[in-house]
């Protein structure tokens, strides 16, 4: 049972308590039963009007929450269409007075929304407007002033004010771009702004610039003439420093008074541009006064100009006024003319002529190479050059056949498009390609031939009169390891003529050819400390001539043999020696002492 119930029943015991003392208080004073019934009719309204008051009350009280929930139901609904929410669910066993708590919670909430909302609105519209005038464009619209946004509205709006003020700064530093290179074209052509829209965008205050679309598009309209006056002031003055540069030349102008001129040589201020105007009429003044000098200055630039576009002959004297020699205005006229032709000329052409070049240089560098490759003396004192030298003349072996084919079809491309022959040097330019291989050809043949020639007739004179014998290195002074090597050797001497005269005459290079089946390679020839003496050089023609014939009945060949006669006498002069040693050794009675001392002192 609920407490409320059980106050209701002691409120019915209280009162029944209450009747029952009045009425025993009635009987014991004496109170008739009218005045008993009048008394008890009193009570009876007294409680009758308390509880009828007291149940108006709370009957008014439930019907102000029924009509504050019916209320607060339809601000909900209301606020729930502005703020764009879906509605709320009521609970379904809720009490009238939670229901009622409920919904106005709810709804001071969402009202308090509202009003956020609209204070963020106004927000974002002031720093739009803000943007929007600085960047000249309208206002972003939201739609009706007087709804309240959504949460998407705003959030999108929001975004918009990001990317604004994102399009601002990029804006910004457009601006501050163009202005800074506007002031630096101005201040490079001397001029101040003019117009209303110049002073504008150079005021000192940037942020006082509207950043519209068509204000930065006429501000690079501005910078644009700008850049196309100063370019063409700066191609003036180029064309006007290369006429100078041109006339100093052919009037050979001292490098003083050219120095003098100097700061005038850069920029294209007005002032600069008035003094390349002054040089060039004084020194165009001082040009008609020494034609000879002009025009044969001019020519020596021809001559170059010619030889970078490769001309031949004819060509080269298609120019007539080029050999003439009296010196007038119109022949100055016709060489000045001449000249610009043949420089547009080559700046036209310039990459097919410079590939040309490059060719030539190859070329050159290819024949120097090969030159190199038939020295004799290019094995010594190289310092690791020769190896650069094989490895870089292989290179160009390769090279060069791509590079003339490379250049076959630029010239004929070259050929279709301007419908004339290409010349290097009067021929055709693989005529001229062809022409030099050719001649490289002959000229190694030439030199081939001439080596044989020579060969052949160093040949026939060792074979008619004999070779000179090459010395040998000193026996006497041999390392440690050297004279160990001589003392074992003395041991077995016969072993040591079969060695001696194995790797004089046997193994020698002019009795067998070489593995790769080229020319023989020569093996470097023993120095001897001392010359033989007149004695030894007798005897040992004795044993040339055996070893002579050793040899040619062993397969060699005459011209080997002549080759190698230098290395036979050391050995026959050695052997010699040897043999009257070891005669003498075979009378004593220690041999091998004697032949020790042979092997120590083999001159004797």
């Amino acid at each position: 049972m609920r407490r409320s119930e059980v106050l209701a029943d002691e409120s019915v015991a209280c009162l029944t308590q209450a009747l029952s003392h009045l009425r025993s208080i009635w009987e014991e004073i004496g109170i008739p039963e009218e005045q008993r019934l009048q008394r008890t009719e009193v009570v009876n309204r007294h409680v009758k009007d308390l509880l009828e008051r007291m149940v108006a009350e709370e009957e008014s009280l439930r019907e102000r929450l029924l009509k504050s929930i019916a209320l607060c139901r339809r601000e909900q609904a209301a606020l729930c269409q502005e703020l764009h929410v879906a509605p709320f669910q009521e609970e379904e066993e809720a009490t009238i007075l939670q229901l009622e708590k409920d919904l106005r919670t709810r709804v001071q909430v969402m009202l308090k929304q509202k009003y956020e909302r609209r204070q963020e609105l106004c927000t974002l519209q002031e720093r739009d407007q803000e943007l929007a005038d600085l960047l000249g464009q309208p206002p972003y619209s939201i739609g009706n002033s007087e709804d309240v946004p959504s949460l998407a509205d705003l959030d999108h709006f929001r975004r918009h004010l990001a990317a604004l003020a994102a399009e601002k700064e990029y804006r910004q530093a457009e601006f501050v771009r163009l202005k800074q290179q506007v002031v630096l074209c101005m201040g490079e052509l001397e001029q101040e702004p003019s117009t209303a829209f110049e002073r504008e965008a150079m005021c000192q205050d940037t942020g006082a610039f509207c950043l519209s679309l068509n204000n930065l598009a006429a501000l690079k309209d501005l910078l644009q003439q700008l850049e196309d006056r100063r370019a063409q002031k700066e191609a003036v003055c180029e064309e006007l420093r290369c006429r100078i540069r041109m006339l100093w030349d052919w009037l050979q102008v001292p490098p003083e008074e050219r120095n003098s001129f100097a700061p005038y040589m850069e920029g294209s201020r007005a002032s600069i541009l008035d003094a390349l105007h002054l040089e060039v009429d004084r020194l165009e003044e001082l040009k008609c006064q020494n034609l000879q000098k002009v025009v044969e200055a001019i020519r020596a630039e021809l001559a170059t100009y010619w030889d970078k576009c490769f001309f031949g002959e004819e060509q080269r004297c298609s120019f007539g006024p080029y050999y003439e020699d009296i010196f007038t205005e119109e022949l100055l006229q016709q060489h000045d003319t001449e000249l610009v032709r043949l420089k547009h000329y080559y700046e036209t052409h310039q990459e097919l002529f410079e590939a040309i070049h490059k060719w030539k240089r190859s070329w050159c560098l290819f024949q120097e190479l090969e030159k190199k490759a038939t020295d004799p003396s290019r094995f010594t004192n190289r310092g690791g050059n020769l190896l650069k030298e094989e490895k870089l003349r292989a290179k160009l072996q390769k090279t060069l056949p791509k590079l003339e084919e490379e250049l076959r079809v630029r010239v004929e491309l070259w050929e279709q498009e301007h419908a004339q022959v290409f010349l290097v040097s009067g021929q055709r330019f693989m005529e001229h390609v062809a022409e030099q291989w050719r001649l490289h050809h002959l000229e190694k043949e030439k030199e081939r031939q001439e080596r044989q020639l020579k060969k052949s007739r160093q040949t026939e004179e060792e074979m008619l009169y004999g070779s000179t014998p090459t010395k040998r290195r000193a026996l006497g002074i041999t390392t440690p390891g050297k004279a160990r090597k001589l003392n074992i050797t003395a041991t077995t001497p016969n072993s040591t003529i079969r060695s001696a005269l194995r790797g004089s005459m046997l193994n020698s290079p002019g009795c067998h050819p070489p593995p790769s089946g080229g020319k023989p390679v020569r093996t470097p020839l023993r120095v001897v400390a001392k010359t033989p003496s007149k004695g030894q050089t007798e005897r040992n023609k004795e044993n040339v001539s055996q070893l002579n014939g050793t040899a040619l009945s062993g397969g060699c060949t005459p011209t080997a043999l002549a080759q190698r006669n230098g290395s036979i006498y050391s050995v026959a002069s050695t052997y010699s020696a040897f043999a009257r040693a070891l005669s003498e050794a075979s009378k004593s009675e220690h041999p091998s002492h004697v032949l020790n001392s042979t092997m120590s002192n083999p001159d004797g």
